[in-house]
């Protein structure tokens, strides 16, 4: 396996921002990230309004994870309206990962860390950081999901609205992701293929990632892209 980048001084906490979604250049809604740190993890809600070009529909994902390796340590995703459709917990006491949807629970050994949709992209900016910083920057590179593992490819670098990017390629789902070089190592574009056509999701420019008042908590409320 690929070696991992090592934390180092990247550590993310309190912090929101917003993407816009877009369908073959056109309006297809709109993305909400918070961050907040909750006793012994880090707590990510990402809240997707799609419109526009799209049928209204909203997904709320919330995504709890170790501060700093940002593996996952449960996952659930639904319309932030009730209990989610489908659940993710890592129990590393018992030594197993239960997968709830609806009614239906099944378990499984767990036997590596492993990552879900949203705290995949997180650890991707920890990536980004370290190979900034000097660290390791691997062409390629494995994690676990639930659904299997996944290949993270990494790309020429670019540029995304005029600032400097690293580039990542995900398979299986060709997922694109792209991530500030420098700074605070910022989301600027997902891409994720779907039935309607790949979705844009573009980081919206102006400020700086906002950080939370104060650090307070906030309650659990809603990243593009199916569960690998």
């Amino acid at each position: 396996m690929s070696r991992l980048p090592e934390a180092g001084a990247f550590q993310l906490g309190s912090e929101s921002f917003n993407m816009t979604l877009t369908l073959g250049g056109r309006y297809a809604g709109e993305q909400h990230w918070a961050l907040h740190p909750e006793r012994s993890s880090l707590v990510a809600r990402v809240q997707t309004d799609f419109g526009g070009v799209l049928p209204e529909l909203r997904r709320v994902q919330t995504s709890r994870m170790h501060p700093r390796a940002l593996t996952s340590q449960g996952y659930a995703e639904g319309d932030g309206r009730g209990r989610a459709s489908f659940e993710t917990a890592f129990d590393r006491r018992s030594g197993l990962i239960t997968l709830r949807q609806g009614k239906d629970e099944v378990s499984q050994p767990l036997t590596t860390d492993h990552h879900d949709p949203v705290s995949l992209l997180l650890w991707l900016r920890r990536c980004s950081a370290s190979a900034e910083a000097g660290g390791a920057a691997d062409e390629r590179l494995h994690v676990q999901l639930t659904g299997g593992r996944v290949l993270i490819q990494r790309l020429p670098d670019t540029e995304i609205a005029g600032m400097a990017a690293h580039g990542y390629f995900l398979r299986p789902g060709n997922a694109y992701v792209y991530v500030e070089r420098g700074g605070a190592s910022r989301l600027l574009r997902l891409i994720q293929p779907t039935d309607f056509g790949p979705i844009e999701a573009n980081l919206q420019l102006g400020a700086r990632p906002t950080p939370e008042r104060g650090g307070q908590r906030r309650r659990r409320a809603g990243a593009a892209g199916e569960r690998p």
